[in-house]
């Protein structure tokens, strides 16, 4: 909580700061850091505060997608995923490799934008804006259960209410029912807790059909948030190890993830700062 209030003390200044670069789809001033051909934005987490606090006032629409190692790996082969990631509002660096590598290429500002905390500070900040949030996603009763764990813990935040879909495409009365109730509700932002890329294809489909300003696709902070899961601790959340705590929690559903996808990025980032193989960006918002 400490951290959330640190962030949202200057975010104010910040969204003054930013409203003021008016230029074209880039009014964040925020640039990007290519990292094996998605554009990561060189953020931090006052950066990023600053940013959405900017776009909720002027009712900009976009989405952001919280982005680690595994994000990446997925658009390698996935080049419409590659297209989301970087037609995003924010991409932020959600894995520590992202920070290094963002600062390995001179971007020393940057640092980790970690989904939960994410969360935790947009809405420390809506306290004194008013901003109103709906919560889509989750599993067994997930989203509910966070509406009641932000509700005690910020007594004044406006959920606008909360969404449970099913594990499939949503038909055609289901997308009806949606819209009306994000009309009804009307949020300024909607947090989307699927799986990546699940929660990008979404973000990127129905951001136009819905009434909402941004929407940020978050994953697991739901059950992180709602105590349905254990976050891995500070010191490995810094030094880049959350993997192996989060392997040991879930090791039958995350196995593949990081064993394969870990050594492999490791090997590709190597390639692209030797200048061996060229991963360029293509279809940016930027």
């Amino acid at each position: 909580m400490a951290e959330a209030k640190e962030f949202c003390g200057e975010a104010s200044e910040r969204s003054r700061a930013i409203q003021m670069n008016d230029s074209g789809d880039n009014v964040t001033g925020i640039g990007r850091v290519n990292v094996l051909g998605v554009g990561v934005s060189a953020i931090n987490m006052e950066l990023a505060l600053g940013a959405i606090a900017a776009a909720l006032d002027r009712k900009e629409k976009g989405y952001i997608c919280v982005t680690g190692v595994h994000g990446v790996s997925e658009a390698q082969t996935d080049e419409d995923f590659r297209r989301i990631l970087n037609q995003a509002f924010l991409c932020t660096p959600d894995g520590m490799p992202l920070v290094w590598v963002g600062r390995w290429h001179g971007r020393k500002e940057m640092g980790r934008v970690y989904g939960p905390d994410l969360m935790l500070a947009v809405l420390e900040l809506s306290k004194k804006k008013g901003y109103r949030h709906f919560f889509y996603g989750g599993a067994n009763g997930a989203a509910k259960a966070l509406r009641e764990q932000l509700e005690k813990r910020f007594p004044k935040l406006q959920i606008a209410g909360t969404y449970e879909p099913p594990f499939r495409p949503l038909n055609v009365g289901e997308q009806a029912e949606l819209k009306k109730l994000i009309r009804d509700a009307r949020p300024d932002m909607m947090w989307i807790g699927l799986s990546t890329p699940k929660q990008e294809r979404f973000m990127a489909e129905y951001l136009g059909q819905l009434d909402v300003t941004l929407m940020a696709g978050v994953g697991a902070a739901f059950d992180f948030l709602a105590g349905r899961a254990r976050q891995a601790p500070r010191w490995m959340q810094r030094s880049g190890v959350e993997w192996l705590f989060r392997l040991g929690c879930e090791p039958r559903r995350l196995w593949k993830r990081y064993l394969k996808n870990n050594p492999l990025f490791v090997f590709r980032i190597l390639c692209q700062c030797a200048g061996l193989r060229k991963y360029p960006l293509k279809n940016q918002r930027f």
